[in-house]
């Protein structure tokens, strides 16, 4: 077999099949060990505050004021506060970026982890100044308490003292 229709054989593996292949390949072979992670650090380590930013405000911004009726309200099963299952969509949005900022503390990329934190607090500021979505009105505190959230999940990981006076300041400009 042509070393084109291998690659394009491993191509056609779904996910988890290449995923299978990969660690199989480390396992067997420690010198690819270093040269997947540095791979890996790359990938992970492009993070960039701004796209971040603009991803957080996006997703909070489709937020559906109709989406949430429907979600609240009486049900089959009793009655949905939609002030409760509003405070609920907004954290399922806000979920996956913390998690993510805190993925990048246990791998031991405190920098990604730190723009991964300015991103999101930039985020949420701007939704907080400039959604104009009806969905917005339901959770008027979502955005500050999640600051707070934001800071107290990152600060877990010890960053410097120098990165979290860099953050604060974010923090205290966009507020003033």
């Amino acid at each position: 077999m042509t070393p084109s229709k291998k690659k394009s054989f491993i191509q056609s593996l779904n996910t988890d099949e290449r995923s299978q292949v990969l660690m199989a390949m480390l396992a067997n072979e420690p010198a690819l060990v270093k040269k997947a992670y540095a791979i890996a650090v790359e990938i992970v380590g492009e993070a960039n505050a701004d796209d971040i930013s603009d991803e957080v405000y996006d997703e909070l911004n489709s937020l559906d004021v109709d989406d949430l009726y429907s979600r609240s309200g009486r049900t089959r099963h009793g009655y949905v506060d939609p002030h409760e299952e509003a405070w609920e969509m907004f954290e399922e949005v806000m979920f996956p970026f913390i998690d993510e900022m805190k993925k990048n503390q246990q791998r031991a990329l405190p920098s990604t982890a730190k723009i991964h934190c300015i991103g999101i607090i930039k985020g949420l500021l701007k939704y907080e100044k400039e959604s104009n979505s009806d969905f917005a009105d339901w959770v008027e505190d979502a955005p500050d308490e999640y600051i707070t959230t934001v800071l107290e999940e990152w600060k877990k990981g010890d960053p410097s003292s120098d990165d979290i006076a860099e953050v604060m300041e974010i923090v205290k400009g966009d507020q003033s």
